[in-house]
């Protein structure tokens, strides 16, 4: 299996994941249970879409603006803006 295969799996796990999340939050709802496991439900999901978020970005960017871009930029640029991005979608 392929480098990117892999993360590409990766990334579909982390969405299966999220799925479940939201499923849950689905339950909760229905069920008309407590606010504030509502609440938690909910936060664990928008951290799971950063997440995600992240990693898309993190791979946009390592594989278009740094490896395959016709322009590319420095490596340690690149690492910047994803520690940028990172600590943005925290």
């Amino acid at each position: 299996m392929s480098h990117a295969e892999r993360e590409k799996m990766k990334l579909l796990q982390r969405l299966r994941k999220l799925r479940g999340q939201l499923d849950a939050v689905e339950r909760s709802l229905a069920a008309d249970e407590d606010c504030g496991g509502q609440l938690m439900l909910l936060a664990a999901v928008r951290g799971g879409v950063n997440g995600l978020m992240g990693e898309v970005l993190e791979t946009h960017i390592r594989f278009h603006l740094v490896d395959g871009a016709k322009e590319q930029i420095a490596p340690e640029l690149a690492e910047d803006l994803i520690d940028l991005v990172r600590a943005y979608l925290k």
